[in-house]
């Protein structure tokens, strides 16, 4: 069965509800007007039910089948990034410092589609439970809405989102049963010395060298220190000190993260970064602060749900073109707290041959809107099946 042809139908709307949002960027919580344009088109639908605040400006709709069953929730993210657009699209963001570029106004419009071929058709038996949330890139909005009670409230049983792909042959569609993305864990790191003159260091305490030393060492942790066969990134991304040439900074810092999937790997991680900072400011002489901040936890798919998704794509867009082994990515991903609390998979569509999620001159591929649309909206129909 290939996309369904009502969806393939809705390819120019989807489009539309695209572009439009595209041109008009939101930042973590405050999809303000992102979350009023998605309402009004779930009213223009006609859901059954519609729910707007949750977590701040997440929304969620129902849509009832035509006989009593659960609920399966499907979930959009809808927020945007802090970054300027280099696309050159007639669409392109009319608000500097903000850009679509992961792709999340393309899954709002792919479940506004989904959304619109269930209330026309309802050849379900229960409920499809829309989940429209702000907040995926920065906030852990996925969380927040699971802890404002979305999943318990709307009785949803099993749980699925999809996430466009560059790189992965267009329309294709790739999972995987167990980690799908990674953990992500950020650290912050201070180092108080004492600043003067360059030219008298004795009478100084420079917490440059410590500064180098510990980058050097983190960056070798995972390659000297962890399992070679383990799934784990501990880099640094940014070093900053000093202001002059002629004067030895009182203070410097650096930052980086920690991607991994096993939790006991994640904890022991956290304690060498706080070994080794530890140690080496102590042998330099110099007083250290450490922020580390564990955020998402890894995405984790279970098998059933997994494999039942896969089954469904085969369907849309055949054999060949479903992949069920995909490798795990370093990324990281709030739905896992979603399917932390409930069954469920997330699935990759490939957007072709296209610059990189989180890259300047990244757009959406308006063309797989009708493949992930009708992924989407099977999953609910195979799922809650009628009679």
């Amino acid at each position: 069965m290939p996309v369904i042809n009502r969806i393939a139908g809705l390819a120019e709307d989807m489009t539309a509800w695209r572009r439009y949002l595209h041109a008009r960027p939101e930042i973590g919580f405050d999809c303000h007007d992102t979350a009023g344009f998605v309402a009004a088109t779930l009213r223009g639908i006609g859901v059954d039910e519609l729910h707007e605040g949750i977590a701040e400006t997440g929304v969620v709709a129902v849509i009832r089948g035509r006989a009593e069953g659960p609920g399966v929730g499907l979930r959009a993210d809808m927020d945007a990034l802090p970054m300027d657009e280099m696309s050159g699209a007639a669409w392109a963001s009319e608000t500097p410092g903000r850009m679509h570029a992961c792709g999340h106004d393309g899954h709002t419009s792919m479940l506004l589609g989904a959304a619109r071929y269930l209330a026309e058709t309802r050849n379900f038996a229960g409920r499809a439970v829309l989940i429209f949330q702000p907040a995926e890139e920065d906030g852990g909005g996925g969380g927040v809405m699971v802890e404002d009670g979305v999943l318990d409230r709307f009785d949803v049983r099993e749980v699925y989102a999809l996430h466009n792909r560059p790189g992965l042959p267009e329309g294709h569609v790739a999972t995987r049963a167990g980690p799908i993305m990674a953990a992500v864990d950020d650290y912050v790191v201070t180092l108080k010395g004492k600043g003067g003159h360059a030219a008298r260091p004795h009478e100084t305490v420079d917490p440059i060298p410590p500064l180098t030393a510990i980058a050097q060492a983190l960056r070798s942790l995972a390659a000297t220190e962890a399992d070679p066969s383990a799934e784990l990134v501990v880099a640094v991304t940014r070093l900053q000190a000093g202001t002059a040439t002629n004067v030895v900074p009182e203070t410097a810092a650096l930052a980086g993260t920690v991607r991994s999937f096993d939790p006991a790997l994640r904890d022991w991680a956290e304690r060498r970064v706080r070994e080794v900072v530890t140690g080496i400011a102590a042998a330099y002489g110099v007083t250290p602060q450490i922020d580390y901040q564990r955020w998402y936890p890894a995405t984790v798919n279970h098998a059933r749900e997994a494999a039942f998704a896969a089954d469904v794509a085969r369907e849309i867009v055949g054999e060949d073109a479903v992949e069920t082994d995909t490798p795990a990515s370093m990324g990281a991903e709030d739905f896992a707290y979603m399917l932390g609390a409930r069954p469920g998979a997330y699935l990759l569509v490939g957007q072709g041959d296209t610059p990189m999620c989180h890259h300047p001159a990244y757009d959406f591929n308006d063309r797989i809107a009708p493949v992930g649309a009708s992924l989407l909206a099977r999953i609910v129909e195979r799922a809650l099946p009628l009679g």
